[in-house]
């Protein structure tokens, strides 16, 4: 029988398995390129951003605004972040780290708005997010600070170049309230103030905005006393300028900076060239040793040593950001961990597609009236 006769072998049909199998493999596929260029999920953790943003929103983040990250870290099991859900054990391994280039995007960050972004360490925290870029835990804080920009603040006013900036809407502050009778929760709760503890009799310690501060004043004889919350007792702290704060960055001490009177600070744009002395390096000195990619960076007293070269100047590789929360009394942001470079930057907020209220019984858990709306 000659060859082109011969029968075909018929194909055996798949199994059911293998088709949920093979439409599997299709999703995840689909899901991995949507989450890396297009769009990914966000949740809300911490109360840093309140009344903007609350703990137990879900968010969903563009990727091409400011546009998408090439992987640092190939070796990654598809869908995860730092850890495998449930097992508890790293869901990636570092043994090949790619150089990480930005795809073209929409625009630039703009002032004033919500970014999501690679939290990149405290500098004074030896080993403090110890993970490659791209898998650095992600924070969403407000960028009120854009490279190129002088930026400080006066008695909690924030000023970016030489203007003080706009507040945000739902901004918090923390407060110290004295009242000449009890206040229940539940009327802290229809004045929008969510966050209260006792700190005394008829005494409280409170985060809320100025629209909820305008209204719990109604209260006859009720005294309200604006200040700082100091993170190891709780307790209500004005800081004066000129008083260092020895947490706040780059050197809150030396400075004599705090997170209520904080700079001036040139924040580094790509381009920028700084003499090397004594107080650009106290301000700019773990940047260079952390963020430009260099080997091997030494500071000693005055000078600076990068690769072996004893260097007079320095110019930056890449931009910088400085974030902070709308929840100033109960964010920790760049007053605190420094600057954030470019390379973790991540994407832009777009809207709230489901919040959820664990403080609540299960019946009012969802908040309705925050879903699909808009951040600002």
């Amino acid at each position: 029988m000659a060859f082109w006769n011969r029968k075909k072998k018929e194909k055996k049909p798949r199994s059911k398995v293998m088709e949920w199998v093979d439409a599997l493999k299709f999703a995840i596929i689909v899901a991995t390129i949507l989450k890396w260029g297009l769009i990914s999920a966000f949740t809300i953790p911490t109360p840093s951003m309140e009344g903007s943003l609350l703990v137990g929103d879900y968010l969903f983040v563009s990727k091409i605004h400011y546009g998408p990250r090439t992987p640092v870290t190939p070796l990654q099991i598809p869908l995860t972040h730092q850890k495998i859900p449930l097992l508890n054990i790293s869901s990636y391994l570092d043994w090949i780290q790619l150089p990480s280039y930005r795809l073209p995007g929409f625009r630039d960050v703009k002032r004033y708005e919500p970014v999501v972004f690679n939290y990149p360490g405290n500098p004074n925290i030896p080993g403090d997010e110890d993970h490659p870029v791209d898998l650095k835990t992600y924070y969403v804080k407000r960028c009120v600070g854009l490279p190129g920009d002088v930026l400080e603040i006066k008695e909690t006013a924030l000023v970016i170049n030489g203007e003080v900036s706009p507040v945000p809407d739902k901004i918090q502050w923390s407060y110290k309230v004295n009242s000449p009778n009890p206040i229940s929760s539940r009327v802290f709760l229809r004045y929008g103030i969510w966050d209260h503890t006792s700190a005394g009799v008829n005494s409280y310690y409170l985060k809320a905005t100025n629209e909820s501060i305008d209204k719990l004043s109604q209260i006859p004889d009720i005294v309200i006393e604006k200040a700082s919350m100091d993170p190891f007792d709780n307790s209500l702290k004005q800081w004066a300028p000129g008083e260092g704060q020895f947490n706040v960055l780059p050197d809150g001490t030396a400075l004599s900076w705090n997170e209520d009177n904080f700079g001036p600070l040139l924040i580094p744009a790509k381009g920028t060239t700084i003499a090397i002395n004594q107080d650009n390096l106290t301000k700019y000195g773990y940047l260079v040793q952390l963020y430009e990619g260099h080997d091997e960076v030494v500071i000693e007293g005055q000078s600076l040593t990068i690769d072996g070269q004893s260097v007079q100047e320095y110019t930056f590789n890449q931009d910088y950001y400085f974030m902070m929360g709308d929840n100033r009394h109960n964010s920790v942001d760049s007053r605190f961990w420094g600057l954030v470079p470019e390379d973790h930057i991540m994407g832009k907020p777009l809207f709230v597609w489901m919040s959820i209220d664990s403080n609540q019984s299960w019946l009012k858990k969802i908040r309705w009236n925050r879903l699909f709306t808009a951040i600002k």
